[in-house]
């Protein structure tokens, strides 16, 4: 099903005839257009729902771009959430594709929170948080990671000494006895929040470290995530809406 709003091509192709008189119909309420009408992009319309469109889905307020940042922050939390599981559930192989379904809900989200409002600033945001969503999702992966090899370690320790205990002793396996847990030293509110800037950093700058280790998967990692934000680039920049008139929809009677 053809939606006018999005096909602002005219249809030279497909002729249209004059009908009887009342027969004409406003494409979006459905009522009989009588006297003057509009066209909207290719759909004939009336004069109240002209001005409603003009008044409601071509404005871009405030209002509307505070519902979009809102609803694409909440879209880009989620798609950082599912890059991050995805990547873990798939022993630590990050999938790059992602960031094309980051950048598609992103898109979507804002889109909808701004009732196809769309614009320069909604396509920066929408590209910025793309981004952002796709490369701190390395922070949970490098933080899954890191507990793993620690268990490694602890285990591998521990295994470690109850052979020495078995050489020094020559009796039979007993268990290890738990070694005592060092206090963690308590850090203040500011180191708190030092070193949780120092990792958003770190996490902002993942797809160029990822680049300095692995330069060809680095590489096609970057390439990917710019697909992604061009694909929220592209449906944030609004819903084409051009409104010509008006027109007669009979002709004048010939004196």
């Amino acid at each position: 099903m053809s939606d006018p709003f999005n096909n602002p091509t005219p249809q030279f192709g497909t002729a249209e005839y004059a009908g009887k008189p009342g027969s004409d119909r406003c494409r979006f309420c459905q009522q009989p257009i009588a006297g003057r009408y509009y066209r909207t992009n290719d759909a004939m319309t009336c004069p109240a729902c002209a001005e409603k469109m003009r008044r409601e889905l071509a404005m871009d307020t405030h209002a509307a771009y505070v519902r979009a940042l809102a609803a694409g922050i909440g879209a880009a939390v989620v798609g950082l959430i599912g890059y991050a599981l995805i990547a873990i559930l798939l022993q630590g192989w990050v999938i790059s594709y992602m960031s094309i379904g980051v950048g598609w809900i992103v898109g979507t989200a804002m889109m909808k929170a701004s009732n196809g409002t769309g614009g320069r600033r909604y396509q920066i945001t929408a590209a910025l948080l793309t981004y952002a969503a796709v490369s701190m999702a390395a922070v949970p992966i490098w933080i899954h990671l890191a507990d793993e090899r620690k268990e490694q370690r602890q285990t591998q320790q521990q295994q470690l000494r109850q052979e020495q205990r078995q050489l020094e002793n020559g009796s039979p396996e007993q268990a290890p006895e738990p070694a005592p847990r060092a206090a963690r030293p308590q850090m203040s509110l500011s180191e708190i929040g030092t070193w949780l800037g120092r990792l958003a950093l770190l996490g902002l700058a993942s797809p160029f470290l990822q680049l300095s280790d692995s330069p060809g998967w680095g590489a096609m990692g970057l390439l990917i995530l710019f697909f992604g934000m061009r694909i929220a680039w592209k449906m944030t920049q609004g819903r084409p809406l051009q409104i010509f008139g008006p027109f007669d929809s009979s002709p004048q009677p010939s004196r």
